[in-house]
């Protein structure tokens, strides 16, 4: 995917204050519009320069692109790495903004991925009594959302965790700046990727006498390099040798709460699966642990070890393990 350079689209600085950004946009607008402008591909330009408008225009969103963009280099085909938007805090209006309707087509793969895709929960309210109801001397404070990402085992064990997140804020010469907002929370058992948890007041404060938002944290489950999450359930693949698989054999596993002995029945073959009830994530009903048998097969890289798959392969000649594909013996 191709990095869209927004800065050099509008012909700004990367420190440019939101006047300069606006200023640039009438400019660039009046130049590329396609019912008046006598310049090549001025439709094309045209939409190039509303996109870029669209983001650096809005703190929240700029804020996230200049992030992103820092450590990109010229001529680099264009990953956004995953998660990369993780432990930044957005009002969620700021990206309501950007997607109240607008044709998909109206912007680049880019922007796609990284805004409407990225960001679509970043926009969704709890309520519609945030900064859209006012009073006259008094209006409730906005609503913050911010991803953040947790272990697998801080879903099991429902820990208090303290970290600082990021909230764009414009200083008084108009630049965008990050300013550090530290909260403690108490993440809850059971909790899975895609809910949330509520920091009741810890949004946007309030005008007046208005009470403050409050702040949501979108929760991400880290990759694990043993278990895989499908909804409460929780998996293993669990890798034995040929022989604990046809003789059965009784082996320790671990688990996200601790090591257990698992039976491996006799003749269990590859994919088979072995469950410990009410071992999954926690809840009201818990989930189940899937231990997936994986047969692992030694190598035959010794004489000794040949001599014993050759003496295996005389021993179950009569065993066809393509039979059902309709091979002859």
């Amino acid at each position: 995917m191709e990095f869209k350079d927004y800065y050099k689209v509008m012909g700004l600085a990367r420190d440019a204050t939101q006047d300069d950004i606006k200023r640039a946009h009438r400019k660039l607008a009046r130049k590329y519009h396609p019912d008046v402008s006598k310049e090549k591909n001025a439709e094309v330009q045209f939409k190039a320069v509303g996109e870029a408008y669209e983001v650096l225009k809005d703190p929240d969103k700029r804020a996230a692109y200049d992030q992103l963009g820092a450590n990109w280099k010229a001529g680099q085909d264009f990953r956004p790495p995953p998660e990369w938007n993780a432990g930044a805090e957005y009002a969620g209006s700021g990206f309501e903004r950007g997607f109240g309707g607008g044709n998909p087509g109206d912007h680049s793969d880019f922007f796609e991925t990284l805004f409407r895709q990225g960001f679509a929960s970043a926009g969704k309210r709890n309520d519609g009594n945030s900064s859209g109801r006012r009073a006259t001397f008094s209006a409730q404070g906005e609503d913050h959302h911010a991803k953040i990402e947790i272990d697998l085992e801080d879903s099991y064990s429902g820990p208090t965790r303290t970290l600082s997140l990021r909230v764009p804020e414009m200083d008084d010469q108009g630049h965008v700046i990050a300013r550090e907002h530290q909260i403690t929370f108490t993440i809850p058992k059971g909790i899975r990727a895609g809910q949330h948890i509520r920091l009741a007041g810890q949004g946007a404060p309030g005008m007046g006498e208005g009470s403050p938002g409050d702040l949501y944290l979108d929760v991400e489950i880290r990759p694990h390099p043993r278990y895989r999450v499908d909804k409460h359930d929780v998996y293993l693949d669990l890798p034995i040798a040929p022989w604990e698989a046809a003789l059965g054999a009784e082996v320790e596993a671990p688990t996200p709460t601790g090591h257990v002995e698992v039976k491996i029945p006799p003749g269990s073959a590859a994919g088979r699966k072995l469950r410990l009830k009410g071992r999954g994530l926690p809840g009201a009903t818990p989930g189940d642990f899937y231990f997936v048998i994986q047969v692992l097969v030694p190598p035959a890289d010794t004489d000794s070890g040949k001599s014993f798959y050759q003496g295996m392969a005389q021993q179950f000649n009569s065993f066809h393990p393509r039979a059902k594909l309709g091979d002859k013996p």
